[in-house]
């Protein structure tokens, strides 16, 4: 996607009037008159791209921020975030949750957008059957990645599968969870089908969605419909299809495309994207005008860290602290916290003794020009990602694999961190915890806690032991959703009903 973003962000199709449910993605009358060469295509598809690109952010803002791997209290003033970590009820008007839900959608309607003109002009257009087949799938992975996103987030949302006019949209309810499931469901596995596997794509081609990555993606979305309902209308349903997602998982395993990275650093390394473990990734450049870099690399950063070794303001602001509860479990030797967390720095003669997650920070490609312009591609799934999800489906009671299978998953990755005890036997728990060192910084911990039913249990006594009452709302199970935007409740009232809790 290095060239995606690039073409789809030159186009005129992405102003920025097309972002919440009243707009149309793009002009009716551009789009008749667009789609007239497979380059239109092209750019068309493209541009469906171009909304993942605030998508890592997002993992860090709404998920990361939101668990107990940070105790993210502002000292600075209050920032957006602070309320988001510290379950503040008027979160309505969050600009975080406003993005959430705006740029998930603008995905969408340019996904509706370009299959609608696909099935309309595609077979005079496109004369190659492959290349149709392969850019429905693209468009209906990116389709069915977006409403998991926002089923994620806010639980039932409006289920619009086609070009509406901004009249219409402004009448479309809410749809139930199951509905939106079922209709990510069919996008998947006709995406599935359709896509070519990762090894087929051109060098510049590789951030492009492929089958493996669309198993991927549904094997989770069986995981976490799986998960317990909590009282709520939000992603989980007790269904459980563990063994829908270890099928899929089995099925990108034995693909023999993805394995292991001996070194845990090299699985971020610069140099060294598009590795062995990425199924898929968002992929970002720098040096493009406009700029089409990545931000996420500063979201958890603190400025002052930047000057203290050398640089201009990068944009992180004041600290994110990573919590105590967080930095005692770790291990000795455990390499994923140094690599992770920066522990400690002075700035004009100031020490800060709060570590924070530095994760994707190389010092030797610290944009110059522009903080907005990092050059390193955030990895969505990984496999490591993915063997610890079927481990998971195995201690969940999926057919086909035993414990020793999750016992040797579960020990490989330790070994690669640096830790040369291994376990037996391993509990659900012990699972749930290797997968918070793994993937710290990633944003999965928040949704971890959630699909394994942990989430009010976790949060309630974590905040009760890492704030003492000082500044932190007491948890409510309502907390797993995010509050429907105002400006979304404002521009048809009475259609929403906002979630609970808000």
């Amino acid at each position: 996607m290095r060239k995606i973003l690039y073409i789809a962000l030159s186009l005129g199709i992405l102003s920025s009037c097309d972002i919440d449910l009243n707009q149309q993605p793009i002009s009716k009358a551009t789009s008749d008159t667009y789609f007239l060469t497979v380059n239109d295509f092209t750019q068309g598809l493209n541009a469906v791209y171009s909304s993942v690109r605030g998508y890592p952010d997002r993992l860090l803002n709404l998920s990361e921020t939101r668990s107990d791997n940070l105790y993210a209290i502002s000292d600075g003033g209050v920032r957006d975030w602070e309320g988001i970590n510290s379950f503040h009820k008027t979160l309505d008007a969050n600009p975080y949750v406003t993005e959430a839900w705006q740029s998930n959608y603008t995905g969408i309607f340019r996904a509706n957008n370009f299959l609608q003109q696909l099935q309309a002009k595609g077979e005079s257009v496109i004369l190659d059957t492959d290349m149709r087949m392969q850019m429905e799938g693209e468009a209906r992975f990116l389709r069915a990645f977006y409403y998991f996103d926002l089923i994620r987030y806010f639980g039932e949302v409006p289920l619009i599968d086609r070009v509406v006019e901004a009249a219409e949209a402004k009448e479309i309810p809410r749809s139930s969870v199951s509905d939106v499931y079922n209709f990510i469901i069919e996008d998947l596995i006709a995406a599935a089908d359709y896509l070519p596997a990762k090894s087929e794509y051109e060098n510049g081609d590789k951030g492009r969605a492929n089958k493996h990555a669309a198993k991927a993606l549904l094997g989770l979305v069986y995981m976490t419909r799986s998960g317990p309902d909590l009282g709520i209308k939000g992603a989980g349903m007790n269904t459980g299809e563990w063994n829908e997602a270890v099928v899929l998982f089995n099925e990108v395993i034995a693909s023999n495309e993805y394995s292991l990275l001996d070194s845990y650093a090299g699985i971020f390394d610069y140099t060294k994207e598009n590795n062995d473990e990425v199924i898929f990734n968002i992929e970002y450049t720098t040096g493009a005008t406009p700029v089409v870099g990545a931000t996420f690399p500063w979201v958890l950063v603190p400025d002052t860290w930047f000057q203290s070794k050398g640089f201009a303001t990068q944009g992180g602001l004041t600290i994110r602290p990573v919590s105590a509860d967080l930095m005692n479990t770790f291990q000795e030797n455990d390499i994923r916290k140094d690599f992770s967390i920066q522990q400690g720095y002075v700035h004009a003669s100031v020490a800060e003794n709060r570590p924070f997650i530095k994760k994707f920070v190389d010092l030797d490609n610290v944009p110059t020009t522009s903080r907005m312009d990092w050059p390193i591609n955030y990895i969505v799934f990984r496999y490591t990602d993915l063997l610890l999800l079927k481990a998971e489906c195995v201690l969940n009671g999926a057919a086909g694999s035993v414990a020793q299978d999750v016992d040797a998953i579960v020990n490989k990755v330790r070994q690669r961190a640096g830790i040369s005890a291994t376990l037996t036997d391993v509990t659900k728990d012990e699972l749930l915890a290797e997968r918070r060192h793994e993937f710290v910084g990633e944003g999965l911990r928040w949704f971890d806690l959630i699909r394994t039913g942990k989430v009010e249990q976790t949060m309630s006594s974590w905040i009760q032991a890492e704030d003492g009452g000082r500044q932190m709302q007491s948890f409510n199970v309502n907390y797993v959703l995010y509050p429907i935007p105002q400006s979304e409740l404002n521009t048809s009232p009475g259609l929403y009903e906002q979630n609970p809790g808000y």
